[in-house]
């Protein structure tokens, strides 16, 4: 009765599933990039949480080299091939992107462990990032 219905089913998640993932991947790529481009640029809204988080290294020096790792990470994603490399950068930077919530949880939290400031929030949003990297990375053998 309803086979018209289950047909457009069909085409509409073939549909998503072919188009869906390169516009994931560009789409992370983009957000990569751009906040990494910030970084060097001396724009970025993360700057004064970076240089407390990571106290022990100079912030001339470590903004400049995060930044282009992130643009490193987001023109891995770009190209095909490199997409392994990509999610290689990512699993090392992930540990520190976490760091400020451990070691600076009153600028992270308003009421630990669930109330996050906008800070907070900025971090915990990488991990859908990440993981959004890592579903494209699973799928790079099947496209």
């Amino acid at each position: 009765m309803y086979a018209w219905l289950d047909r457009a089913d069909i085409r509409i998640s073939q549909g998503m599933d072919r188009y869906c993932q390169p516009l994931m991947r560009y789409s992370i790529a983009l957000i990569f990039i751009w906040f990494g481009l910030l970084k060097p640029l001396g724009m970025s809204p993360e700057e004064e949480l970076i240089k407390r988080t990571v106290y022990w290294v100079s912030p001339q020096v470590f903004l400049p080299v995060l930044g282009w790792w992130e643009v490193a990470v987001g023109l891995c994603l770009l190209y095909r091939p490199l997409i392994r490399i990509a999610l290689l950068l990512l699993l090392l930077q992930l540990p520190g992107t976490m760091l400020p919530l451990f070691l600076l949880p009153e600028i992270c939290f308003t009421r630990p462990p669930f109330g996050l400031t906008l800070e907070g929030q900025y971090i915990v949003k990488n991990i859908f990032l990440v993981s959004a990297a890592f579903m494209i990375g699973g799928k790079v053998r099947a496209q």
